[in-house]
């Protein structure tokens, strides 16, 4: 049977290799978006839907999970929560808490909206997979990033809770925990940077790919380093 497959940020950077890649596995695909330029990077698809939304908006993000569970042929069985965003700043007390704020608001209120809101359709369906990417950095922090650091450590204790509350219904809950991401955005904001040890999307996305198949039936609850290869 076909499953369905939500995936939030799916036209960014690493989002659309993720979909891409949930797509080639058989997936239906719905992937909200906000961005008109970026619907470029997604070719057409029979089994790909894109839905206009605002993940900051409750009601937006119900109705996006309505239309991603409401394909009985497709029933909803896996979340790819990949909305966040990165900022340095100063150290705390050079940090204006509107700084703090708003990266708590972005890695955290649409991570929950949407697994909120998904929910119920998950455990209709018998169960599913929800990942949520936080940081190799929440674990390995360095200056001058407490806001995010901080949001990201928060995406696993979130990740970490909904493990544990939803086992019962056979939803599983992951965290990914990659360094920075080999992204046009990570490049354009660090051209001096020699991305040895940065992850390609296409790697992650393998990594979502395989936690939303059986193959992964028994992970839950687990923070999954991605820190990919070094590159010459």
């Amino acid at each position: 049977m076909t499953k369905t497959a939500l995936v939030t940020g799916g036209t960014g950077g690493l989002g659309s290799a993720v979909t891409t890649t949930l797509l080639d596995a058989g997936w239906r695909v719905v992937v909200p978006w906000i961005a008109e330029a970026e619907l470029s990077r997604l070719d057409a698809h029979p089994r790909l839907e894109l839905v206009q939304a605002d993940l900051f908006d409750p009601d937006s993000v119900a109705e996006v999970a309505r239309i991603a569970g409401g394909d009985p042929e497709a029933p909803l069985g896996g979340v790819a929560n990949l909305v966040g965003g990165f900022a340095m700043g100063g150290k705390v007390h050079e940090t204006p808490v509107d700084d703090f704020d708003r990266l708590m608001r972005l890695n955290l209120r649409p991570l929950y909206l949407t697994t909120q809101a998904a929910l119920p359709h998950l455990v209709d369906a018998g169960g599913g997979s929800v990942v949520a990417v936080s940081a190799k950095s929440a674990f390995a922090p360095f200056s001058g990033a407490s806001a995010y650091i901080t949001s990201k450590a928060a995406v696993w204790a979130f990740v970490s809770a909904l493990a544990v509350e939803y086992a019962d219904a056979g939803i599983r809950a992951n965290a990914l925990l990659p360094s920075v991401i080999d992204t046009p955005g990570n490049r354009e904001s660090q051209p001096d940077s020699s991305r040895k040890n940065w992850v390609s999307p296409a790697d992650i996305a393998q990594v979502v790919a395989y936690l939303f198949s059986d193959a992964s039936a028994a992970v839950t609850g687990a923070q999954i380093p991605v820190p990919g290869v070094n590159r010459a």
